[in-house]
């Protein structure tokens, strides 16, 4: 297995360590191969120009982004 480091705000991470149950390597990784999982199957469509195009927009990365899974972090 690979390993990456991530920078993470010292006040998120203040948060973060009230929450010791939660296995947040383990939610990150979940969260990438499902985010992952999302691309391929993208890659996939025949038409695949006009997906990266709308990949582009910003507004629609910050649709695809918010998920309940994201929204929990307004909280932390």
């Amino acid at each position: 297995m690979t390993n990456i480091t991530l920078s993470i705000d010292d006040e998120v991470y203040k948060k973060m360590r009230r929450y010791s149950e939660v296995r947040w390597s383990d939610f990150v990784r979940r969260m990438i191969k499902k985010r992952v999982n999302e691309l391929e199957s993208l890659d996939k469509n025949k038409d695949k120009e006009s997906i990266l195009t709308m990949l582009a927009s910003e507004e629609v990365l910050n649709k695809d982004w918010d998920n309940q899974e994201d929204e929990a972090w307004n909280n932390v």
